[in-house]
């Protein structure tokens, strides 16, 4: 009966676990061995300026300790060229070996990193030396004098929201987006952002909701804003005169343009830094509203460490249209006086 001994083989062949299937991970490009011109143009930033937001976040998102893992580096560097360059998240995968799920985890991942950060790299000026310091450089314009911000909305598109409240994102334009307010000083800095509001919400709404106007009835500030003429006109925020008489109103005017034109240019350069900005986000509403925050502070940090846009596509700023409106009720009586004290103390 030797042949009995087979199926004594067979049952162990039978209780031995199936080989496991093994792993191949595709292989991801290093994009710090491209030359600093090729980096630019493909991540719209340095070398110098890419490792300074792999520092910054490291903690943050430190990479799996399994082989799949993705390193800081390349986590920072996908985002950001996602961002920058507005690619369809599939087409920035096949460059860097990732699938377009793992794109969209490692934007958001980054992006929380970021906004973690906020307080950090968008703040008002609290000391009186650095408030005097932003007045100067907005005297520096045109002689605009007391002035530590300018303020202004910009929309942002997003896709088609569901659901009750779709009708509220649509804007006077007849898309949807977010109204997202900034105040930005004459650097162009990102002092104070609001990126929660829905596209058909009014500029004077968000900002006389918003805790920066808080901030100032509050008297924490020596100095005013300079909105267009669909803010009210306050103590501490001034507009355009309507229908300016005398030279004095007309002098003031064209200084209040020239002023408050630095925040038109920081929706300009902010948003030739990062395309998406532009064009709009496909994204959830959620993560919408954290990567705008996330782009302020990455703006921020391009503005201190000088990094040009010289090479970037221009982008024509938007005309907000000043969203024209009535007047009456919105200009406070005791600004209406504090501006005409101004104009015929200054100019």
């Amino acid at each position: 009966m030797d042949y009995l001994q087979y199926f004594d083989i067979f049952d162990e062949i039978d209780r031995e676990e199936p080989p496991r299937k093994r792993k191949f991970y595709k292989k991801r490009f290093d994009p710090f061995t491209l030359e600093e011109k090729d980096f630019r143009m493909k991540y719209r930033f340095s070398k110098v300026y890419m490792r300074k937001i792999v520092k910054l976040v490291q903690r943050d998102i430190e990479p799996q300790a399994s082989g799949g893992g993705l390193s800081v580096e390349l986590q920072v560097c996908t985002a950001l060229r996602t961002w920058a360059r507005q690619e369809v998240q599939d087409d920035a995968a096949d460059i860097h070996g990732l699938s377009q799920q793992s794109i969209t985890n490692i934007c958001r991942r980054v992006a929380l990193a970021l906004a973690s950060k906020a307080a950090q790299f968008i703040r008002m000026p609290s000391t009186l030396e650095e408030q005097e310091q932003v007045v100067s450089g907005f005297r520096n314009i045109c002689g605009f004098k007391q002035v530590i911000g300018a303020i202004d909305c910009t929309h942002i598109k997003i896709k088609k929201v569901g659901g009750d409240s779709a009708q509220y994102y649509i804007n006077r334009k007849g898309f949807s987006s977010l109204n997202v307010q900034v105040v930005c000083d004459a650097q162009l800095k990102i002092r104070d952002i609001v990126a929660h509001w829905r596209g058909s919400t009014h500029d004077a709404r968000i900002f006389r909701e918003s805790q920066i106007r808080q901030r100032f009835e509050n008297g924490e500030f020596h100095g005013r804003l300079l909105g267009d003429s669909g803010y009210g006109l306050t103590n501490y925020l001034f507009t355009p005169v309507q229908n300016p008489r005398t030279a004095k109103e007309k002098s003031y005017n064209k200084s209040h343009i020239l002023t408050r034109n630095t925040i038109e240019r920081c929706f300009g350069v902010w948003k030739q830094r990062f395309r998406c900005l532009l064009l709009g986000f496909s994204v959830s509403l959620e993560n919408v509203k954290l990567y705008i925050v996330a782009l302020a502070i990455l703006h921020n940090i391009a503005i201190e460490m000088n990094e040009g846009i010289d090479f970037l596509e221009p982008v024509i700023s938007e005309d907000n249209g000043d969203q024209q409106v009535l007047r009456e009720g919105l200009d406070s009586r005791s600004g209406q006086e504090t501006r005409r004290l101004f104009i015929e103390t200054q100019f």
